[in-house]
């Protein structure tokens, strides 16, 4: 999964428990760290260390090699990936991207001179899901949007809630799957999957094509919404997930547009925090 990193680095996550490695960060002459756990810990030869001094160092020049072996050796080969500051390599190890942003009449041409690597490593959990399935889906399907801070779990949830709805209830299901990180792992027998598509032409043709009672998709952002709500008005329910602190700080683009809101902990990876309703009541 992670044959893209430097040797070194490779050595030194084979001492860590696999289950409990969420993200690894690159940065060209600065200390790796390592988020194990929920926690950032600095990566040494031996797994972790508390100290800088003993960790493990990269250079730009091992950061460009790490981004030419996850493109498989040709960059041209996911350049709109690039574009957009991210890589997927395989088995959906996402891979955010900084460097030089290079542009052309406005608009973000390429991403050059890479300096840091953010690798987020993507795990499975079964019944993950289950809990905002039964409190949200088990009587009837609803439009549930999950909110949190970055890496706390949404992506690994909404493929197991897809998992669990097509066990369920055989309804068609599409996985509109930008950063081709959730349709990574088991997807139930009745999903279709979109990868690597804006949401907006995903839903469109998607909609079209393959007539879903259901559509799942990450990381809605303002413009995201136009699309999502003409998917809701279409009947068609929406399982989502956005990046929010609370509830308090929903958009007013989001808020009222979804009949459940379900908060994760900010201090638990994946742990449900409250549940509240489109009108913003505390259901949990």
């Amino acid at each position: 999964m992670l044959d893209f990193l430097p040797q070194s680095i490779k050595e030194g996550i084979r001492h860590l428990n696999a289950q409990k490695l969420y993200e690894i960060r690159l940065r060209a002459d600065k200390p790796t760290t390592v988020n194990y756990g929920g926690e950032y810990r600095y990566l040494g030869e031996y797994g972790l260390t508390d100290f800088a001094e003993k960790a493990l160092y990269c250079d730009v020049d091992d950061i460009a090699d790490c981004v030419f072996r996850a493109g498989k050796y040709s960059v041209y080969s996911v350049e709109e990936q690039i574009k957009k500051g991210f890589l997927t390599a395989e088995n959906g190890v996402r891979i955010g991207l900084a460097g030089e942003y290079v542009f052309d009449k406005g608009q973000p041409l390429a991403i050059r001179n890479f300096t840091s690597l953010c690798v987020r490593v993507p795990h499975e959990i079964f019944g993950c899901g289950e809990k905002i399935y039964q409190a949200c889906l088990r009587d009837r399907l609803r439009d549930v949007l999950i909110v949190s801070p970055p890496g706390l779990g949404k992506t690994t949830i909404l493929r197991d809630l897809g998992r669990i709805l097509s066990q369920a209830t055989a309804k068609n299901i599409l996985v509109c799957d930008e950063r081709g990180e959730i349709a990574q792992g088991q997807t139930g027998d009745t999903c279709d999957i979109l990868r690597f598509c804006d949401k907006a032409t995903a839903f469109e043709s998607g909609i079209r094509a393959l007539r879903p009672d259901i559509v799942i998709t990450d990381e809605l952002s303002v413009d995201d919404c136009r699309a999502v709500e003409k998917a809701i008005d279409a009947g068609i329910c929406v399982l989502a997930s956005a990046h929010f602190a609370s509830m308090q700080s929903i958009g007013k683009p989001f808020f009222g547009r979804f009949e459940r809101y379900v908060i994760l902990d900010g201090q638990e990876i994946g742990k449900i925090k409250n549940i509240y309703d489109r009108d913003g009541r505390e259901l949990l």
